[in-house]
């Protein structure tokens, strides 16, 4: 009877080993999910203020963020059949206005990413519509300089984003693609029919990141981003 109890309690000990096992296992694979970035930070968000965020959920091709409402800087709407005239013109006036062509003569340091909401043309029109947003410092969150060229808006409007990462430079020929990866990635996924929703309830743009200017040719990190509630 003894030995029988003996090998109970090495069964017992052996199936309690193999259920800790498999826990510990769950619980891996759920960190590596969940709260763990599919990406490494950008090289400029070590040296540039960059907009903070949450990642909420990953995987081996895009991340899930949630974003804090802060105070960025936009351009106005640029009609434009071309991401790269648009984004030109846009940033160009961004940077005259962090350079002090503001009411407060202030230079502001660079921030990154710069955010390029694009718009959908209609039926009647070739031309997309790009606005151009740059992150406002936290020095100036709470006290924007203000310019006639730009205005202060809160970002995002919607609380999470789905996101894809990519190297090289943005242009009408790769973004496209982007997106369409991004959205094969997401089909079948709970985020796929939160986007859905959203879209439904209004026009919605899909975003792209930039984190580099058009002077580095390493590292280059840019995103393509689908916002929802």
């Amino acid at each position: 009877m003894v030995r029988g109890k003996g090998r109970m309690g090495s069964a017992g000990e052996g199936i309690g080993l193999v259920f800790l096992t498999l826990a510990l296992c769950i619980a891996i694979m759920s960190e590596q999910c969940q709260g763990r970035s599919a990406y490494e930070e950008p090289a400029n968000c070590l040296r540039l203020e960059c907009a903070p965020y949450q990642v909420i959920h990953s995987q081996k091709d895009y991340e899930i963020r949630s974003y804090r409402t802060a105070t960025w800087i936009s351009t106005s709407p640029v009609n434009s059949n071309s991401y790269r005239d648009a984004v030109g013109h846009g940033f160009n006036i961004l940077a005259a206005y962090i350079q002090g062509n503001n009411d407060q003569a202030a230079n502001i340091n660079m921030t990154a990413p710069v955010l390029v909401d694009m718009f959908s043309s209609t039926a009647s029109s070739r031309n997309r519509t790009f606005t151009v947003h740059l992150y406002l410092p936290q020095k100036y969150q709470n006290n924007p300089p203000l310019s006639r060229q730009v205005h202060p808006v809160k970002l995002p409007k919607h609380r999470h984003a789905a996101v894809k990462r990519f190297g090289g430079f943005m242009n009408d020929t790769n973004i496209p693609g982007q997106v369409l990866a991004l959205k094969k990635s997401l089909e079948g996924t709970p985020w796929e029919s939160s986007i859905a929703r959203t879209q439904s309830r209004g026009r919605v743009p899909c975003s792209v990141a930039g984190y580099n200017s058009p002077y580095e040719y390493e590292n280059r990190a840019n995103e393509v981003m689908f916002w929802f509630d």
